[in-house]
């Protein structure tokens, strides 16, 4: 009974649902920056996984549904950028060099540890891609031989990470540019900070948004060029 149960593609988005809940509950009672919701839901389903009887094949029948909606929620983010379009034509060069910026020094920093590391090629190539939105790095992944799973906990991880400590650092360095702050958040942290960075203001959020599609484009030029050297 507790098998079919578990078997049930609508168990896994149930938990997923459910799991992400408890993080958003727990954000809204501490009010930390490191109680990042999505956080939390992975800590807690891996829980689940690592100690019930519940599987990674059980879960999977049904979070592999949830991953459908990763293109259409990019997309979504989008929308803000309608109102900002002033503002984008006004900084187009500021933005693109940010976006090219952010994204060199992405690459950059992994392509050189791993070499200094001696990193195994295929999980060089999981692990460059990881600044970019899931639907662009597993697609970069799998045509140079990375591993997508392994990309897609890079993605997630460095998704989270921007999205706790990008607030700090934005205090730290004393940016008053929401513009600037926007952009870095996108450059660095995909899909998941451009979701805290509607949080911090319409502009942050819309430049965010700009700033995940530009770096898409601009990571799979040069994750091939350094693939190549």
């Amino acid at each position: 009974m507790t098998d079919l149960l578990f078997s049930q593609p609508s168990f896994g988005i149930a938990l997923s649902i459910g799991a992400y809940a408890v993080g958003v509950w727990v954000k809204k009672k501490t009010g930390s920056a490191l109680a990042n919701p999505l956080l939390i839901a992975t800590i807690l389903i891996i829980a689940l996984i690592a100690w019930t009887p519940i599987t990674l094949d059980h879960y999977r029948l049904g979070g592999a549904m949830i991953t459908m909606f990763i293109v259409p929620a990019t997309v979504v983010l989008a929308i803000q950028i309608d109102h900002q379009w002033t503002a984008l034509r006004a900084n187009l060069l500021p933005v693109l060099g940010g976006c090219v910026i952010g994204s060199l020094a992405s690459i950059g920093s992994v392509w050189l540890l791993c070499r200094l590391f001696g990193i195994d090629p295929a999980f060089t190539a999981s692990l460059l891609p990881k600044s970019v939105t899931t639907a662009i790095s597993i697609e970069l992944s799998e045509r140079t031989g990375g591993l997508p799973s392994l990309t897609v906990s890079a993605v997630i991880l460095t998704g989270i990470t921007s999205a706790i400590l990008s607030p700090l650092i934005i205090r730290l360095l004393r940016l008053k540019d929401r513009i600037a702050a926007g952009i870095a958040i996108g450059a660095s942290g995909h899909a998941i900070g451009t979701a805290r960075a509607l949080e911090l203001g319409e502009t942050e959020g819309a430049f965010s948004g700009i700033a995940l599609g530009l770096s898409g484009v601009v990571t799979s030029v040069i994750y091939s060029l350094a693939l190549l050297v």
